[in-house]
């Protein structure tokens, strides 16, 4: 997983707290504290697997004497039945962990799932499936792993990781009298050292810094590639302007669709030969794929 130790420790804490309140007064009214069992983690549906470590995390903060042995590793394919992980030692400490943990793998194994099935409706075309912002707060790291284990790629993960000048920058601007062009050149003037000298994925000729615009229209596209940007984002464009505009730009810069995005249409907008198809709903929709712990007493 791409996030720090202390950071996955963090969210997993705050969970934990959230949880756990004064504690398990259930638990800690009928459970004796030194009985001893094995809980195994279940998958109830079909789906791509993902958050065994956070899970792993959760009953290991609860209890470190908890023996955790994970069965499936993250990207694995599970089907009903299919047994995710081992937990063995104090019932009372499996019990106080056991919806966190779940918690975690259900939210991560369903957008990792949900991004699988929008990769695998689009295999064959030259493109890729990419996260945006729209995540849990608290839980981006988590989210966009889980989007990278389903097969998909990361937008940004925060506003300092690029420059995206969208719809509502442009209306700022425009206000103060800027056209397209000084707007992108003020963006390249004034961005931090840390942005400067990106590389760019493809032979395009390389520029300082990297600037993506927001459009709306075949015109504002090809405005703002004559202006200089790097990448055109499509925002909530029909696909009959989507070819008109991937036609026009032949090439000068990459294209990313984004806005509307379904399982029905993904694949007809992925024709229209964009370079990139950007989905809010990998994150901020997914259904939580459904996996329980079933415990076995000594």
């Amino acid at each position: 997983m791409s996030s720090s130790k202390p950071q996955i420790e963090e969210i997993i804490d705050r969970a934990l707290a959230e949880d756990l309140g004064k504690g398990d007064v259930t638990t800690e009214a009928l459970i004796p504290g030194d009985q001893q069992g094995t809980g195994f983690i279940v998958a109830k549906k079909e789906g791509i697997l993902a958050g065994t470590e956070a899970a792993k995390q959760v009953f290991h903060r609860v209890d470190p004497e908890l023996k955790v042995e994970i069965l499936l590793e993250d990207g694995a394919g599970v089907k009903p039945g299919s047994k995710v992980a081992k937990v063995s030692g104090s019932i009372a400490s499996i019990l106080k962990a056991e919806r966190v943990a779940l918690n975690f793998l259900q939210r991560l194994s369903g957008i990792a799932s949900e991004t699988n099935r929008y990769v695998a409706r689009v295999e064959g075309l030259p493109v890729r499936i990419m996260d945006t912002r729209k995540t849990t707060p608290g839980l981006r790291s988590l989210e966009k792993y889980a989007v990278r284990v389903g097969g998909g790629g990361n937008h940004r993960m925060n506003l300092s990781d690029g420059i995206l000048i969208k719809d509502n920058h442009l209306v700022a601007l425009r206000s103060q009298g800027l056209n397209i062009k000084e707007i992108i050149a003020k963006a390249r003037q004034n961005a931090p050292l840390s942005l400067r000298g990106a590389k760019r994925r493809s032979n395009l000729q390389a520029r300082q810094t990297q600037v993506e615009v927001e459009v709306g229209t075949v015109s504002e596209a090809l405005e703002a590639v004559e202006a200089g940007a790097d990448i055109v984002m499509l925002d909530n464009m029909n696909l009959v302007d989507m070819r008109k505009a991937v036609k026009s730009i032949h090439g000068r810069a990459l294209i990313e669709a984004s806005g509307g995005i379904t399982l029905d249409n993904v694949w007809a907008v992925a024709e229209t030969g964009v370079d990139f198809i950007s989905i809010g709903a990998l994150t901020h929709s997914a259904r939580a794929l459904d996996i329980s712990l079933e415990l076995e007493a000594q």
